[in-house]
């Protein structure tokens, strides 16, 4: 089944789309929480990030950073065994 994974995003990001297109090339499974219209969704997620920027990444409870992270991940070889729980 592997790790569940959580994303904060907007409609209108490039990241977001970049870091869901990995995912997905990955055969990820995650849940897009949009935040774009939904400030109580935004607050949730810069209290649990301390950030702003969208998107914020968890795969299971580790907090991953956006898309710029996930990417150095999966360049250092890091990102499959995070999936995989």
């Amino acid at each position: 089944m592997g790790a569940a994974v959580t994303l904060y995003t907007t409609r209108s990001c490039p990241y977001c789309v970049r870091a869901k297109r990995l995912l997905d090339a990955k055969g990820s499974t995650y849940t897009d929480i949009a935040v774009d219209a939904d400030p109580q969704r935004r607050m949730e997620m810069m209290e649990r990030s301390g950030r702003r920027t969208v998107p914020q990444i968890w795969i299971g409870d580790q907090h991953v950073g956006g898309c710029d992270e996930l990417y150095d991940l999966e360049r250092r070889g890091l990102l499959d065994g995070l999936l995989a729980g």
